[in-house]
């Protein structure tokens, strides 16, 4: 027995002598593998999809784009045999609920490409078991609660259940510790293998081709674009390539031409088998206990368990070549962690016979996301790996995606969250993968908090000023690599003495909200925000995306009048802020676009588009090169300062005329400031509120922030962190893309109509689906709510993703929110929709949205809730009538038309 064998163990080798003792003399089911039938025996020479991997990934894209018509055109090469990854090494667990709606939508179609493939008789192992997650504490309690306020939103049925409903459900199980969990009826498990073999019989019978044994040895490119393919077994041309190798994407990116990143890192991740156990019911429901880091379910009368330690074993994947040595041997002292807390929930599990204890290696990207999409380095190259542990979960809905993507260019899903650009360099080095996947296994069970930070990975991207910002409190966020402060402490805070600062650096601190409720660090932020609304406030915003953009003639106006629904068209030193709609009319980018000459514009845009956006620029730029491109993100470094005093704080370092007849809001200007020169001024602070951007060229940028304090100190100067300017603009209504904006938001949804000139010469991506869309009404509205009946002090926090209800009906999401210091209220930003009894959106008006009732549900509780249409008119102190504070949502075509309630203090 296991508990009798285990007593006293201590050793490894004790250990894998168990394991050995109890192997079953004869063939297990798992061991089972079919074979497909209908192979080629030599490649085509042409074909326009090739897909590499014959995995449950690749024969998903191929089914999918057999079932579109493209199977006579698509082919599969495999390097050993399709659907041969061993079947001890996959949980099947089928799981809906997912940390980002993307993720849901997916699995959501996966597990009806499960029901559908049953129904024709093709065996997949579905089983709709359901699954049951536990909780030890009251915050996994409180993450449950928002769960099932969530399952509404999501179409996803669930319950809280008791401790003693979970053991009525699983009866073997010890609920002594657990505080209750939570029901989810439809979740399932299925068999990969079986999966795999059916969508590839499938593919094959609709004219798909197949290669077995054949190795991809280079993925050529021509004019940015896949031409071909060279494999061990010969060459053919294609305009597609889809890497869907899994465990060995990241090298087969490797031999593209030009390289292809894909951020991937094996990790050894354990499955535990017992022999049959008598009685155990085939329907017995998945188990997942993510305070113990741990799940069980019943497998062909056995008990299969696994699950995600908190810190993982990363291995070197290049000593891995074969599918067979992903096996690799046990390491029962790093699985100990895990079969103590199994012992734990399931103590009768100590009486069951071992069969295996298996060591399969999986594969993590760095932000333990699954990654998609086409790569930035070249176009009609497509990833669909990094599924971790769930592809089974993925298969179906990636495989349809890509699918779509490469038939018709987009998805049904807004994928950005997933896309494999918003990746940079930096997260393909191999060191530092090595270094953060370490923790990314342990992000599926551990805690959600709000604002989760990686531990690892840090101090990689620097502004010049990081250290000094460092030693004056800063605690840092990382996005896309930046080390961004997030708020400041007090010195006053630290054991460090001031005094010492220039010999004694102050420590490295990384933000954390380990709350769902009032953080610790509302004070701070607070602090902060009234320093940008009384004071002076600077901030660092150097980790924004910063591009140039030229042409010698007038090519670039055109260029960028073809890309923006704004006209780009404005004097010399304007500023526009623009969107760049899909051909669906929703955002691709959100960006600020500052005029520097006749043919030069400077583009800025959230952080986490870097990638993405010079990937849609560059995917239309002038075939003949007469537009360029330069990311001169790292060449500058951007404090913004913010506040009714910056102009007069400014004006004491430059010689340039800062009045707003000469330097009026929302225009460019480079200017000296202090003894520095070549700064690129910016009169706008994307937060609302009165300052200036400064763009300074990396080796000025210390001595400008030194005369910035210097100076600033008579006005009250203060540092101001990430969580402060989220407040002002989610207070000021802005929105932003990426949290509020995606692929699927319209601006005539987010009340941006008035930045779309749809009467421009040049007719922008997009305008026809926008023109319909005014046409016909839009049936989803941005609004923003400020929760009424809510104590911040006590109560739970809105953090995003909550239902919003309308007259008691349920209407939409929120997005973005945070505390408004100004109302003393939370704040929240969302989309309200006019659902009909059947859930379907109708027109929506500005009459509807303002004449219901609203709630916002946050684990559970409805929060009574007032509505504005645009942006509040905020009391200040310091009102500044020649420079109005930009409206970002107001709309100023037809005020009697857009009227909406504004807040009166």
């Amino acid at each position: 027995m296991l508990t009798q064998r285990f007593r006293g163990l201590h050793r490894v080798s004790a250990y894998r002598y168990i394991g050995s003792r109890y192997l079953s003399g004869k063939l297990d089911t798992l061991d089972h593998q079919e074979k497909l039938d209908e192979l080629l025996s030599t490649l085509p020479p042409k074909a326009k999809v090739v897909i590499c991997g014959g995995g449950v990934m690749g024969a998903a894209v191929a089914y999918h784009l057999a079932e579109r018509g493209w199977g006579d055109k698509t082919v599969v090469v495999e390097k050993e045999r399709v659907g041969g990854g061993s079947r001890w090494h996959s949980s099947g667990l089928v799981g809906a609920f997912k940390p980002t709606l993307a993720q849901v939508r997916l699995t959501q179609s996966s597990v009806r490409l499960l029901e559908e493939l049953e129904s024709r008789g093709r065996p997949t192992g579905w089983k709709q078991c359901g699954s049951l997650l536990l909780a030890r504490t009251r915050d996994r309690m409180t993450v449950y609660r928002r769960m099932k306020s969530q399952s509404v939103s999501w179409g996803i049925h669930c319950e809280l259940v008791t401790p003693k409903k979970c053991q009525e459900l699983w009866p073997l199980l010890n609920v002594e510790d657990i505080l209750g969990g939570l029901w989810i009826p439809d979740d399932g498990v299925a068999d990969h293998h079986l999966l795999c073999m059916s969508l590839m019989r499938e593919a094959v019978a609709k004219g798909v081709g197949v290669m077995e044994d054949c190795s991809v040895t280079a993925v050529l490119s021509k004019d940015d674009r896949v031409c071909g393919v060279e494999t061990s077994k010969g060459a053919i041309e294609c305009q597609y390539f889809v890497n869907c190798a899994g465990f060995w994407a990241r090298q087969v990116g490797q031999l593209a031409r030009p390289q292809v990143k894909v951020p991937l890192l094996p990790c050894e991740h354990y499955y535990l088998h017992t022999k049959p156990i008598e009685g155990l019911n085939p329907m017995t429901p998945v188990i997942r206990d993510p305070d113990g880091y741990i799940y069980l379910r019943e497998r062909d009368g056995c008990i299969l368990a696994g699950g995600f330690e908190p810190i993982a074993k990363p291995v070197y994947e290049e000593e891995i070549t074969s599918i067979a040595q992903r096996c690799v041997p046990e390491d029962w002292d790093h699985f100990h962690v895990l079969l103590q807390q199994l012992l734990k929930r399931v103590p009768s599990l100590s009486q069951a016979v071992l069969h295996k204890l298996c060591n399969g290696l999986e594969a993590f990207s760095p932000d333990c996301k699954w990654i998609v999409g086409e790569v930035p380095e070249m176009f009609q190259y497509h990833v669909a790996a990094g599924m971790k542990t769930v592809g089974i979960s993925a298969a179906g809905g990636v495989g349809q995606a890509t699918a779509d993507e490469i038939i018709d260019g987009y998805t049904k899903y807004d994928m950005y969250e997933l896309g494999i650009n918003r990746f940079l360099g930096l997260h393909n080095n191999k060191r530092f993968l090595r270094d953060r996947v370490k923790e990314v296994p342990g992000v599926h069970y551990g805690l959600p908090y709000p604002f989760h930070e990686f531990e690892t990975g840090r101090n990689l991207r620097l502004s010049p000023i990081y250290p000094t910002l460092r030693d004056n409190g800063a605690v840092f966020g990382q996005v896309m690599g930046y080390e961004r402060p997030t708020w400041f402490e007090s010195l006053g805070d630290t054991n460090i003495d001031p005094a010492d600062k220039s010999t004694k650096p102050r420590p490295f601190k990384i933000a954390y909200t380990k709350t769902f409720g009032k953080p610790h660090w509302f004070d701070l932020v607070q602090r902060e925000y009234w320093a940008c609304r009384e004071r002076v406030g600077i901030a660092d915003y150097s980790s924004f995306a910063k591009i140039d953009i030229q042409s010698q003639g007038r090519e670039v106006v055109d260029f960028l009048q073809y890309l923006c629904s704004n006209d780009v068209d404005v004097p010399i030193g304007s500023i526009i802020h623009t969107g760049m709609q899909n051909e669906r009319g929703g955002y691709e980018n959100d960006c600020s676009l500052a005029r520097i000459s006749d043919n030069h514009y400077m583009m800025i845009a959230p952080t986490i588009q870097q990638t993405r956006c010079k990937v849609w620029l560059k995917r239309h730029l002038p075939r003949n090169g007469s537009v360029t491109l330069s990311d001169v993100t790292s060449m500058y470094t951007a404090i913004c300062v913010m506040g009714p005093f910056t102009r007069s704080l400014l004006s004491e370092l430059t010689d340039t005329d800062l009045a707003p007849s000469n330097f009026p809001f929302f225009t460019f200007k480079e200017i000296d400031v202090g003894l520095a020169n070549g700064i690129r001024a910016m009169n706008l602070t994307h937060t609302g509120e009165l300052g200036y951007v400064l763009y300074i060229p990396n080796e000025f940028a210390l001595h400008v922030y030194n005369r910035l304090m210097t100076v600033g100190e008579k006005y009250g100067i203060s540092h101001v962190g990430y969580y402060a300017s989220r407040a002002l603009r989610v207070e000021k209504f802005f929105a932003f893309w990426g949290q509020d904006l995606d692929t699927m938001t319209t601006p005539l949804e987010c009340g941006r109509t008035w930045r779309v000139k749809f009467d421009k010469d040049i007719p922008f991506i997009g305008r026809e689906a926008l023109l319909r869309q005014r046409a016909e009404g839009i049936r989803r509205q941005y609004v923003q709510l400020l929760l009424t009946d809510h104590d911040h002090e006590l109560d739970l926090w809105s953090w995003g993703g909550e239902p919003i209800y309308r007259d008691g009906n349920y209407c939409g999401q929120t997005t973005t929110t945070s505390y408004g210091f100004t109302f003393k209220k939370q704040v929240c930003l969302g989309f309200v929709e006019n659902l009909d009894a059947d859930g379907i959106p109708q027109k929506i008006n500005n009459d509807f949205v303002l004449s219901g009732h609203y709630e916002i549900d946050i684990a559970g509780i409805r929060y009574a809730a007032k509505v504005n249409l645009h942006s509040p008119n905020l009391p200040t102190k310091y009102p500044d009538k020649e420079r109005d504070v930009y409206q970002a949502t107001r709309k100023h075509h037809d005020p009697q038309q857009y009227l909406g309630r504004h807040y009166q203090p």
